[in-house]
This record gives C-alpha cells, structure tokens and sequence, in this order.
C-alpha cells in the first residue's frame, strides 16, 4: 500500500461536515463505523488523473466539498491509500456517511476484473477492509448498486434515486463470490447474502 494522501484541511472538514447535515441529518465528518464497502471505477485513463481530481477538491452537483474515495488502484496492481480511514469522502450518495471508497483506473468493470493484478489487489484491500471493520461480503458493493443497500439514506428528494453504473449489479455478484471465497479461507466472517430493499426508484 502506498501512501499518497489528497490534502484534507479544516476547511473541508468542514464543508463534509456541513454536506453529512444538509444530506443525512447530524453534522459530522469523522467515519466512525463503516459498515459499507463501495467498489468504483475511474473512467479515466490513470491513477493520477483521478489523484487531482480528488486533490482538486472542485464543488460537485454545486455543493462542497468534491469527490474522493479512501483507495485508488491503479492497472498494475498498486494500491494507494489517499485519505485516512477515519474521514468521510464523497463518493456516493445516501452512503458517505457510513461507506469506505475504493476506486479502481479504467473505463469499465470488464476491464478492471480482466487484469489480474489489479483485481487480485482489488480483492486483497477488500478483504482487509472486511476483517477490519467486521464488513459482511452482502455490503461489498459496486456504486451502481448504492440504491438497493438497507444502508442508504438521502435527505434530498431529488437525489433519491440517483446512482452511477460503476461497478454495476450484473458484475458484483461475481465480485462477492470470490470474496466469499477468500473470506473463508482466509477465516474473515462472510455473513448473510445481500439483503436488497426497494425504495421505489
């Protein structure tokens, strides 16, 4: 794992802190309990086009503060950490709050799982994330998912039925059945199967 971090100063402390109220209810910006892992891809060509981006900290949808995810892996495998577990980034909506964000350089979840050093590290930072955080398999889950996680919650009507395709529904159950996998061999708690809700969208 190596370590770059974006800067993350007081100021956008803050601006998480004042997004957490306006979104999800409670003013705050520490992640206390992650109880999601979210998977992504970056739809740009390298680790760090994404890196700036984050790094930028440029306002999204208007609002404060801009996008970041905790990990980026990039094409060959090599794992950065890019903000400190015990911040909430904003990565997906309805669950900044409670997820952790790992973003993977590449145009597609096809292309992320066909190389195999990066989906092999792909799997490794998500199990140790698991057995960190006691993070059931059912709670791995792709951004184009986000909308069916019992977890979910957004204040705003308007983006309550707003996700992304990355990585999509039709890719991740092949994703958690290795992490199944890797779970029991490795004697890290699978849990349950997904528990989907419907919130009507």
């Amino acid at each position: 794992m190596i370590r770059k971090l974006i800067r993350f100063p007081h100021r956008r402390k803050m601006q998480m802190a004042r997004y957490s109220k306006r979104h999800y209810g409670k003013r705050g910006y520490r992640l206390t309990r992650p109880r999601v892992i979210v998977e992504h891809y970056t739809d740009g060509p390298t680790m760090m086009s994404a890196w700036w981006t984050m790094a930028n900290n440029t306002k999204n949808r208007d609002e404060s503060p801009g996008i970041c995810t905790h990990f980026i892996i990039d094409g060959r495998g090599r794992i950065f950490r890019t903000v400190p577990l015990d911040l909430r980034c904003r990565h997906v909506i309805g669950l900044n709050n409670t997820a952790i964000g790992i973003e993977h350089v590449g145009t597609s979840d096809h292309m992320v799982m066909s190389r195999d050093r990066q989906r092999k590290a792909s799997f490794r930072l998500t199990l140790w994330l698991m057995a960190k955080y006691d993070i059931a398999v059912r709670n791995v889950i792709g951004h184009g998912e986000s909308l069916l996680s019992p977890f979910r919650y957004e204040r705003y009507r308007s983006w309550r039925c707003q996700s992304h395709t990355d990585f999509s529904h039709t890719t991740m159950p092949r994703y958690r059945k290795q992490m199944r996998k890797l779970a029991r061999a490795n004697k890290v708690r699978v849990g349950p199967t997904p528990n989907w809700v419907d919130i009507g969208c």
